[in-house]
């Protein structure tokens, strides 16, 4: 009977438990980031591939989110307030830093974006992949784990291919935050204008901001701004330009 309460006040509180969750599960990444790795693995790393784990338990098309008790994740997890969350934090972001290296980002941008389409594709052709859908799709995903699905869904890719793609992105997402505090003093990350540029070059939100935060959370602003228009910029280009590519190659 109390379990059966207990359910239904979970169910009814859907977002709040989704909320809690999350917390509870951020507050046992951290530690095992700091007390398990002293501190190599950074935090959000840990919580994604624990994201990923239950997901894969829980089954289904929505992972938890199918859980009775969990359904506030479809909500939580949806674009909705991902893009609110990536918008935010452009407000940490000082003006005339951001104009100052404008250029260099925007150079970072289409040079992180051609560089991604371009190992994703070719990684897709040697896996077999030699239709322009599917290779643009899985290289567009090699970009983000968003433009590959986004890509894929406008072009009209299999639910294979699209799912080769989020796995792509969420590979490149993972290295990101882990290798980014390990190698950004061996590659001058340690002012905005570079974390501009390796917002630009990196493109994947997620790994960006938890890689930077992992070395200097006053940089994360800046890799996330281009990070953001990374992701924009691919969702642009990969159904057009990078699709009218592939095709003329193909």
């Amino acid at each position: 009977m109390s379990g059966g309460i207990v359910q239904e006040v979970l169910v009814r509180n859907g977002l709040l438990t989704a909320f809690a969750a999350v917390g509870l599960t951020m507050a046992f990444s951290y530690w095992a980031s700091e007390r398990l790795t002293r501190g190599r693995i950074h935090g959000s790393a840990i919580a994604i591939l624990i994201g990923l784990a239950c997901a894969a338990w829980a089954g289904g098309r929505q992972g938890v989110a199918d859980l009775p008790a969990l359904t506030g994740f479809g909500l939580m997890g949806g674009a909705m307030l991902r893009d609110l969350a990536i918008v935010a934090t452009a407000f940490g972001v000082r003006l005339e830093e951001f104009i100052r290296g404008g250029a260099a980002g925007a150079a970072a941008l289409l040079t992180g974006l051609a560089t991604a389409f371009i190992a994703g594709g070719a990684v897709a052709i040697a896996f077999g992949y030699t239709d322009a859908v599917s290779v643009t799709t899985i290289g567009a995903g090699a970009a983000t784990y968003i433009v590959g699905p986004v890509t894929g869904a406008a072009l009209g890719a299999g639910s294979e291919v699209i799912a080769l793609s989020i796995a792509a992105g969420l590979v490149k997402a993972v290295s990101v935050m882990v290798l980014t505090p390990l190698l950004a003093r061996h590659v001058g990350l340690d002012n905005p204008r570079s974390a501009m540029v390796f917002g630009g070059l990196m493109g994947t939100n997620s790994g960006v901001m938890a890689g930077l935060a992992g070395t200097d959370p006053k940089l994360v602003p800046y890799g996330a701004m281009t990070a953001t228009f990374y992701t924009g910029l691919g969702c642009l280009l990969g159904p057009s330009l990078f699709h009218a590519l592939a095709k003329a190659l193909l």
